[in-house]
């Protein structure tokens, strides 16, 4: 095969033909790699190389893209990729690069995903948990990433109680009311011992706050 045409296409991307018929589009940085050129001559293993690195390229820089925005696991950059790129090589080689330079790291992104799930969701340790595994963090890396929130899980709960559910607890003797707010909590990802402690803690709460 022939190199029979190398022309500036749009930007840093060039046309090249090969053969007088087949184009193919390729970033200046992969025409400089190859040292493609017009004329040249080139075996299928080698154009089957160019091709690659151009479709690494673009599946990297995609990803760089992607991650401008927000974090992802590394499920989450893998199935974005995999939608457009098709080979789950290339997009296995893609990430290992991105893990490489720390692009993509599960742990860190556990620890930031866990901290929006606690504070601000006020979600229960299970709930926070399911949530973190869904999006590809190991279960081992999730219970660590949420372990140092043991005792924000109870501040949390008394919070609920006291904010969202208020309504619902003026009366200790309503249990269908109450049976609601545990059902609601449970959801939450809370247990029932968790629920049922705060709970009676926010009558008894409640009731020195009435002597007072």
């Amino acid at each position: 095969m022939k190199i029979t045409n190398v022309s500036r296409y749009k930007g840093t991307t060039y046309e090249v033909e090969i053969d007088d018929s087949r184009k193919i589009y390729l970033h200046i940085d992969i025409i400089t790699d190859f040292s493609v050129r017009t004329g040249m001559e080139i075996e299928w293993d080698e154009l089957r190389k160019i091709i690659y690195a151009s479709n690494f390229r673009r599946a990297y820089q995609r990803a760089l893209f992607l991650l401008d925005y927000r974090d992802y696991s590394e499920k989450e950059m893998t199935e974005k990729l995999i939608k457009t790129y098709k080979s789950d090589a290339l997009c296995k080689a893609v990430l290992n690069k991105l893990k490489e330079n720390r692009f993509i790291d599960d742990e860190r992104y556990a620890e930031r995903m866990a901290r929006k799930l606690v504070e601000v969701k006020k979600f229960g340790f299970r709930r926070a948990k399911r949530e973190l595994m869904q999006k590809g963090i190991d279960q081992f890396t999730a219970e660590d990433a949420l372990e140092v929130y043991e005792f924000t899980f109870e501040e949390n709960l008394a919070e609920l109680l006291k904010t969202k559910h208020s309504r619902f607890l003026t009366d200790e003797t309503d249990r269908k009311s109450i049976e609601k707010v545990k059902n609601a909590l449970v959801r939450y990802g809370y247990d029932f011992p968790q629920i049922n402690r705060a709970v009676k803690e926010y009558f008894e709460n409640s009731k020195y706050e009435e002597d007072d």
